[in-house]
């Protein structure tokens, strides 16, 4: 399949129907050549991250905007417009190949309106760009209701917040201490011409000086290392598992947390819950690469009572379902997905199994919650409510009147990230 067209399918699929781009993107990869599906990914990432520049410049360059079935040459337009923006493909390539996918999605007859609008864009790109950042959509890349949340909350910050979601996210990697110390494998990709950097706080992190293919990765398809942000890697920090227990990942999908937690312990027995059935696919094959076990089940957070008879656990890491504007810089696709009333309805959500949750956990247990998130009601206000109706609840860690970790994204290269740590008393009476 012709890249071009692939991408604007993708961002059709995204962009029109609502398809999170970790869905749409990979089956688009699987319709091009293998040497074509790192270029397809880079046009889609980066039409997402600019996507009201691009939209403000198609509507400059056409009459009237394409609709119904018209409207994946929309994206075809916006395919074209991002190449001569912001990638070193001559222009002459760029133009020619978005103008040959129209043949791939059998729209011949728009093959010279197309053509017409990006030869239209080259001549007056310097104009164009211009009128596309003098509003803030197109200045800064984020919907209006998302640039006002950050601005509100982060008065003094939201501009780096921005910056950082509009970049290209670092590779991280997360070292299987059960094979090798960070510092050894650092060693071993030095040996192997990878340079890599250690996180201050994250003892398993190292991150890539130039992202590469997992395959180029020394052991990798032995379970020596994972891909896993610095962000995430700190959940061990704030869980402090220890031999012996018995621990529960909540919402564990991919499973990156459950695997950091058993190649840290030997003896913990570690149960890792998701509701979704097909997301869990990738605990089991996380597990198995990394030859760990743990024991997998597909519930509901809310209802406990549903799929575990056992005794309660230990530590339970809860790694809520959030808005992710946290990770924006990995999923671009986020900022035009959630809408402003998806906080609230998360928020609750997050509540409901926080207190499910809080059941499931010993006398004497700690409960980390966390979300890839930084927005305040899904972080430290979630947590001031929860302490406020739960008696036997005591916050670990940070300040009562500031519950919890904001980790902001680009803060030591990380990805946007929350913590707090809870420690039931004793005196709990079930």
């Amino acid at each position: 399949m012709n890249v071009r067209a692939a991408a604007a399918n993708v961002l059709f699929q995204v962009v029109d129907k609502g398809q999170s781009l970790s869905t749409a993107l990979p089956l688009a990869q699987q319709q091009v050549k293998p040497r074509d599906q790192a270029l397809l990914q880079e046009i889609c990432y980066g039409a997402l991250r600019y996507l009201p520049r691009l939209e403000s410049i198609a509507n400059e360059l056409m009459d009237k905007p394409l609709k119904g079935k018209q409207r994946v040459f929309h994206h075809l337009i916006l395919v074209g417009i991002y190449q001569l923006s912001f990638m070193r493909i001559p222009a002459h390539a760029a133009v020619g190949e978005t103008v040959e996918g129209t043949k791939t999605l059998k729209g011949p007859r728009l093959r010279g309106l197309i053509n017409a609008v990006l030869r239209n864009y080259q001549r007056k790109q310097e104009e164009l760009d211009a009128f596309a950042v003098s509003h803030h959509a197109g200045k800064y890349g984020h919907p209006s209701w998302l640039l006002t949340l950050l601005q509100d909350t982060y008065p003094d910050k939201w501009q780096d917040i921005v910056e950082a979601n509009n970049s290209k996210a670092p590779m991280w990697l997360r070292v299987n201490h059960q094979h090798h110390s960070r510092d050894e494998y650092q060693q071993i990709l030095k040996d192997n011409g990878i340079d890599s950097h250690p996180h201050s706080e994250a003892n398993d992190a190292l991150r890539l000086e130039a992202p590469c293919d997992v395959s180029k990765l020394p052991g990798f398809d032995k379970g020596w290392v994972s891909v896993q942000d610095a962000a995430a890697q700190l959940s061990l920090n704030y869980l402090t598992p220890k031999d012996g227990e018995l621990i529960l990942d909540c919402c564990a999908a991919p499973g990156g947390k459950t695997a950091h937690i058993l190649e840290r312990t030997h003896q913990a027995k570690v149960v890792a819950i998701d509701c979704d059935e097909s997301r869990l696919k990738r605990v089991h094959d996380n597990l198995k690469r990394l030859q760990l076990n743990a024991e997998v089940i597909c519930g509901d957070a809310r209802k406990p009572l549903e799929w575990w008879q056992g005794e309660q656990f230990d530590r339970i890491l809860l790694d809520a379902p959030c808005s992710a504007t946290g990770v924006i810089r990995r999923h671009p696709d986020i900022k035009w997905l959630r809408r402003r009333e998806d906080i609230a309805a998360l928020t609750e959500l997050q509540s409901e199994i926080l207190d499910a949750m809080w059941q499931q956990l010993k006398p004497g247990g700690t409960l980390v919650y966390a979300t890839c998130s930084i927005t305040p009601q899904e972080n430290g206000e979630q947590i001031e409510a929860f302490l406020s109706r739960t008696k036997e609840a005591q916050l670990e860690g940070s300040p009562i009147d500031k519950p919890g970790r904001q980790i902001l994204p680009g803060e030591e290269n990380m990805d946007g990230f929350y913590y707090a740590i809870i420690k039931k008393a004793h005196n709990d009476k079930g």
